[in-house]
């Protein structure tokens, strides 16, 4: 039974609470169109070294569910060959990929549901997706394997709220079978960035939740609409609905850091957001610190890279590529937006997302793999 005060998901059906399964999860962070790129890089490298055909799970939050909702719609598309390597994933996942992150979808949102009555900001993204990536489609068209699980957040119970194709779900509320939200809505939800783009309001039908499962909140008004908010509020690396379930974990990371300052406002709204930004600075690293130690300790096999890692701290592996830290300073800086980016940016973020995990994944889950046979775009490499 759900405990509403419970600080982690306990879990659901068809989750082995006991025992974590044979398989592979990926963990996709957020961070907008900065991590939606530095992701498709990654990919780009497992799929080259035959693991994004082993995944199980994708568990993903805010920009990372951008890549994984376009990876998830497109998966069965996917032509993967006797060695488990898909041909096509340029044109299944990195093309549509890099068409949305020309084109800028916070400020028009911002914008349009300022003007428009009867419009939200986060519904005004929602309609981005829909246009740009997904049209009307469900999530009833991802795949059953793996299982793409995209996270949000719930502002009313502080729980994380999951969309998957077999069900989404607040524990603390209840489940919702085989559920026909748009995938646009549920990517949206999913990276609505408070607090500007938050939150996504979703009507719900009481009667929908399976009878099995539902949790203390289950009643007025949190069975009739949820309040969601971007899944990084809660866990901004999109560990929690993987790493209790699979025996090998890997995490990609392309989340921000918040910045010092030697000045401080006194007011209150921006010494509030300052505040809120170190409470969620804190939330990330520890986080991040609880995977790291958990691979240290042999807890779990799999590997993390970030996009502020140093490629030195990984070994590096013979025919890594090469990656100062000056240059790929700059690209963990760029700013956390959806904002359109030119066309260097965007391969430099993916050719640096692409050479880390190369790095992570021969230091630690493969090392008999070959090297990579260059950066995806080799004129861009990761910055002059």
């Amino acid at each position: 039974m759900a405990v509403e005060d419970a600080p982690v998901s306990p879990a659901l059906p068809g989750e082995n609470a006991e025992a974590p399964q044979q398989g592979v999860a990926l963990c996709l962070s957020g961070g907008g169109y900065r991590a939606m790129l530095f992701h498709v890089g990654a990919l780009w490298r497992l799929n080259e070294l035959a693991w994004l055909s082993k995944l199980q799970r994708i568990s993903s939050v805010s920009g990372g569910s951008i890549t994984a909702g376009t990876l998830g719609l497109h998966w069965n598309a996917l032509q993967f060959d006797a060695s488990g390597v898909a041909g096509d994933l340029h044109a299944q996942l990195v093309q549509p990929i890099r068409r949305l992150a020309g084109r800028t979808i916070d400020l028009w949102a911002v914008i349009g549901g300022i003007l428009t009555p009867g419009r939200s900001i986060s519904s005004m993204v929602a309609v981005a997706y829909r246009r740009n990536l997904f049209n009307r489609a469900t999530l009833q068209e991802l795949p059953d394997e793996p299982r793409f699980v995209l996270n949000a957040t719930s502002l009313q119970t502080g729980a994380l709220w999951r969309f998957s194709k077999p069900y989404m779900a607040d524990y603390t509320v209840g489940l919702v079978p085989n559920p026909s939200i748009e995938l646009a809505r549920a990517v949206a939800a999913s990276s609505a960035f408070p607090p500007v783009l938050s939150p996504l309001k979703l009507k719900l039908n009481p009667n929908s939740f399976a009878s099995e499962g539902r949790g203390p909140n289950y009643r007025e008004p949190y069975n009739s609409a949820a309040v969601l908010s971007d899944g990084g509020v809660y866990d901004n690396l999109g560990i929690e609905t993987a790493w209790k379930r699979y025996t090998t974990v890997l995490i990609s990371d392309g989340g921000g850091h918040m910045q010092a300052t030697p000045r401080v406002h006194g007011d209150w709204i921006r010494q509030a957001l300052r505040v809120n930004s170190v409470i969620d600075n804190q939330v990330r690293d520890l986080r991040k610190r609880q995977a790291i130690t958990g691979f240290q300790r042999n807890e779990k096999t799999g590997t993390y890279w970030g996009i502020r890692s140093d490629i030195i701290d990984f070994g590096p592996p013979p025919g890594s590529l090469p990656c100062p830290s000056a240059q790929t300073s700059l690209l963990a800086a760029t700013e956390t937006r959806l904002k359109a980016m030119d066309a260097t940016l965007q391969e430099r973020l993916i050719n640096w997302g692409y050479a880390i995990c190369d790095a992570a994944m021969r230091r630690w889950v493969t090392p008999h793999a070959p090297a990579p046979p260059g950066f995806p775009f080799p004129t861009a490499g990761v910055g002059e």
